[in-house]
């Protein structure tokens, strides 16, 4: 049999790291996750009133605008102007789309061409990552700081004449670090003087802890015509499965984008978008009502994982619900992962697929849990980290 061709900017795109831990996961039944992303709340009871009310009209059920129906759109308006210091024009800058990661990869379609270059950080996302090899962009990596942030003077060494765009992702995935916002700003500043594209993720704007507070660089002055801002109610509204999100971006990308998302997917799930605007209308608060039970596992997990110091270092972190931690042993932490599954029946994520190569490290996360499961899933990642640490 002749072996079919594949695309080679594909093979050569690393495989998401989740869906390979979720298979060892599924392969030993009863494991506890610290894997994936998501929080343990549902979304808003209210919303039902909202899908009825999608049901109860034939027509919503036919294609609808490319950027999202006027009333998600508004109260979007309104969000950002209210909670992110921005304002901004609702047809004209304001993209609903199926979740922040693919407003990300139609941002890079409107703004590279292949050959070009886009800086990410270390720790990267790694479906940043991914979509800008797919569509043949190349990834310009930094490396960061002690505190996992990247710094300015770094930035200025990475750009030059095929750079389009730097990326931050604040508060951050992988690490849970929150970026200075001096450090956004002077980054904006940066883009703007060298005509190139900031993107800032701020999927996570509504996690903080330990009183930090999130900046949004597109509300500075002078930023709307190079800051692309993306957000998603994945995580502040239990929507992970809703695949909705939104971007805000400079004017003059909006004919560029519109025959992106007509192409691509033509609109967000209309059913989702009427969720989204009953969502928004409830407000932060519905995130902030669960924040204490997220905090109280963040403590505990810090609390416990502080004496194996200085074998384990923890990054820093005041946002997302994410830990960054680092382990003095010689494994890889894909086989680290594993055995902790395998032996302990608690999974994480390898932090090579973040970008970190040098040292073995795990990302934990926590938004999934409970209490009541919280503490089971320590102690078994504890015990695991603990025979580790014996045998190295």
């Amino acid at each position: 049999m002749i072996k079919k061709s594949v695309a080679e900017r594909i093979e050569q795109v690393q495989s998401p790291v989740i869906p390979i831990v979720g298979d060892w996961v599924k392969a030993y039944p009863g494991t506890l996750s610290l894997g994936q992303g998501v929080v343990f709340y549902p979304p808003p009871k209210p919303i039902s009133s909202s899908i009825q009310s999608f049901l109860e009209d034939p027509l919503n059920h036919r294609y609808q605008s490319v950027q999202g129906i006027d009333a998600l759109l508004e109260a979007i308006q309104k969000k950002l102007f209210d909670e992110n210091g921005m304002k901004v024009d609702a047809g004209g800058q304001i993209m609903v789309t199926a979740g922040s990661n693919m407003a990300f990869m139609q941002a890079i379609l409107a703004i590279a061409n292949p050959g070009d270059e886009v800086i990410l950080p270390k720790p990267y996302y790694f479906n940043h990552e991914m979509a800008l090899r797919m569509l043949g962009i190349s990834p310009r990596f930094i490396e960061p700081d002690d505190a996992m942030l990247p710094t300015l003077d770094r930035v200025k060494e990475a750009t030059h004449d095929r750079t389009r765009a730097v990326v931050t992702v604040s508060p951050n995935n992988p690490s849970g670090a929150v970026y200075p916002a001096s450090l956004l700003s002077d980054i904006n500043q940066f883009c703007r003087e060298k005509n190139i594209y900031h993107i800032s993720d701020e999927a996570y704007e509504y996690f903080h802890y330990d009183g930090s507070n999130h900046f949004s660089p597109g509300s500075l002055p002078l930023s709307s015509d190079h800051t692309l801002s993306l957000y998603s109610l994945s995580k502040a509204y239990g929507f992970a499965s809703w695949r909705i999100g939104y971007m805000v971006m400079p004017p003059h990308l909006m004919p560029s984008m519109r025959k992106i998302q007509d192409t691509n997917l033509i609109c967000a799930p209309v059913v989702s978008q009427y969720a989204a605007t009953q969502a928004l209308q409830i407000g932060r608060s519905y995130c902030s009502e669960h924040l204490s039970t997220m905090d109280r596992v963040r403590r505990h997990l810090i609390g416990a994982l502080t004496p194996l110091a200085p074998w384990l270092q923890i990054t820093p972190a005041k946002g997302a619900f994410y830990l960054l931690i680092r382990l003095e042993c010689r494994q890889h932490p894909l086989e680290v992962v594993r055995w902790l599954i395998e032996k302990h029946r608690v999974a994480a994520i390898p932090g090579n697929a973040f970008g970190l190569e040098k040292g073995c490290y795990l990302r934990i996360a926590y938004g999934s849990l409970e209490t009541s499961t919280a503490h089971e899933a320590i102690h078994r990642l504890i015990a695991g980290l603990t025979e580790l640490q014996k045998a190295s």
